[in-house]
């Protein structure tokens, strides 16, 4: 399952070409859509202890799968690799860690692995992706299929307790996937549209569309706590990862400014909600967040200057959204703490003061 459109442009062959003068942007997602399965029917069985998640906390797509892994408790199944927050033409790098290389897959780019995987690899270096550790070839990069596979195929490598993150019910699935498909052709990727936009025409539409869409997530969101309901789905990590990132770069940055995420009450109180649950906040770095737009797209900020601002402790702020729900985890438990070596770093986040 892609979930974005498959039409083939010459900048999906160019790294870090990302706005086309006179065009609107539209995303490459063109994935490697190999499998890891119950029944290994791509070659790759579920194996506890096999593959690295390879995950870059600045990326949003990325950051899914953190949450994902996270929430299910598969950090002893799989392994959690993390580049840092920015990126050549080519590949996201391992700088954060000593000498520059990943700890278990020993290389020092991404861009290693899918050569291990096709020497003649001709497209972006994207995370997430998950790498078989016995060959160090990258599996699949196929994001939104990555994480309901971590809901589906890993199963029997949940924690104890693990919320249920997509509906059993056909008819609520169904509504969940038509939610999901619009929030990301409208916000997910609507930011971007914005953003890359290579003509006026290209942004006033993405615009209109994105605050639309955000329009109906705050109608939707007045008497329901989360997007299906009373507790997390799969859905709310989805647009959880651009809402984080509203404020911090998508307002200035893509020029998303009808309104600050702060000045929608709805989903500024939603976004804070799923903020303090853990599985959620713990997994977001604003300063990588920061550092990775504001550095790596010198095409719409060739300066790389990055913002100081904005000030982040209203993410700690009472939402008052339990009356909506009282339980998140649909029967199940909330995640344990952190694990060593997995923590955002002290000063990168309110909930990691330094």
């Amino acid at each position: 399952m892609n979930d974005g459109t498959t039409t083939e442009r010459p900048e999906h062959s160019q790294g870090g070409t990302y706005t086309v003068e006179g065009q609107e942007f539209v995303r490459d997602s063109n994935y490697i859509s190999t499998r890891v399965t119950r029944d290994g029917a791509d070659g790759y069985p579920v194996e506890a202890g096999r593959y690295r998640l390879v995950a870059a906390r600045a990326c949003p797509w990325a950051n899914r799968s953190i949450i994902v892994r996270r929430l299910l408790g598969l950090e002893d199944a799989i392994s959690l690799g993390l580049p840092g927050p920015t990126h050549g033409e080519r590949s996201w790098t391992f700088d954060l860690d000593p000498g520059g290389k990943d700890p278990v897959l020993g290389i020092e780019r991404l861009q290693e692995a899918f050569f291990a995987r096709d020497p003649d690899y001709p497209r972006g270096i994207t995370v997430p992706a998950i790498v078989d550790t016995r060959d160090g070839a990258v599996v699949t990069n196929d994001y939104p299929q990555i994480t309901l596979d971590l809901s589906t195929e890993w199963a029997e490598h949940h924690r104890e307790g693990a919320p249920r993150l997509l509906p059993e019910d056909p008819a609520e699935r169904a509504e969940m996937d038509a939610v999901m498909r619009r929030v990301y052709t409208e916000v997910n990727n609507g930011v971007y549209r914005c953003g890359f936009a290579g003509s006026q025409e290209a942004y006033d539409e993405a615009y209109a569309r994105l605050f639309t869409a955000l329009d109906w997530l705050a109608e939707r969101l007045a008497d329901r706590r989360f997007l299906m309901g009373g507790s997390i789905t799969e859905a709310d990590v989805r647009l959880f990862t651009t809402l984080v990132r509203f404020d911090a770069v998508y307002h200035g940055h893509f020029k998303c400014n009808r309104n600050k995420l702060t000045e929608m009450p709805v989903l500024w109180a939603y976004a804070r909600d799923l903020f303090q649950l853990p599985g959620f906040g713990d997994t977001v770095d604003f300063a990588q967040i920061k550092e990775h737009y504001y550095v790596v797209h010198t095409d719409i900020n060739p300066t790389q200057i990055v913002p100081a601002g904005p000030d982040l402790r209203g993410w700690l702020d009472p939402h008052g959204r339990e009356s909506l729900g009282d339980d998140p985890w649909g029967g199940g438990t909330q995640p344990g703490p952190v694990r060593d070596g997995e923590q955002v770093a002290a000063g990168h986040s309110p909930l990691a003061p330094g």
